[in-house]
């Protein structure tokens, strides 16, 4: 399985676009109006098989609310959301349920934050709480 993940297009100029490119980076360009949940929703329609990654925020600032760009681009490309973890308290890591978006967010984000609040991530005290 290839896995793809979502960059800032400035990644990918030379002298290392290439070597992020092969490493199934997937260039995104937030400047353009062609926002990034359209251009990944647009990646699924031309990459077959595409298994895309996508990081949670936090890990610079305090966050006030879960994003949820990554639940928009799965049901606008009608695939299911993985959840998986990386649980720093524990030092585990694995692979969680999977979700096919609803399209009721609400449902599906309170699923999704129960699974993820016994998690620790590397930088807690900046995370919004999970349940």
């Amino acid at each position: 399985m290839k896995v793809y993940w979502m960059g800032k297009h400035t990644l990918f100029r030379r002298p290392y676009g290439w070597f992020f490119r092969l490493m199934g980076g997937i260039p995104i360009d937030r400047t353009k109006s062609m926002n990034a949940v359209a251009q990944s929703i647009q990646a699924f329609r031309e990459i077959p098989k595409l298994v895309m990654m996508i990081s949670p925020e936090g890990t610079r600032r305090k966050v006030k609310e879960w994003r949820t760009g990554f639940y928009h681009i799965a049901q606008g490309a009608g695939v299911p959301i993985v959840l998986a973890f990386l649980d720093y308290r524990r030092k585990t890591g694995g692979f969680g349920k999977v979700i096919n978006p609803t399209g009721d967010l609400e449902y599906d984000m309170s699923g999704i934050r129960a699974f993820y609040a016994g998690i620790s991530g590397k930088r807690p005290e900046k995370s919004f709480p999970a349940a």
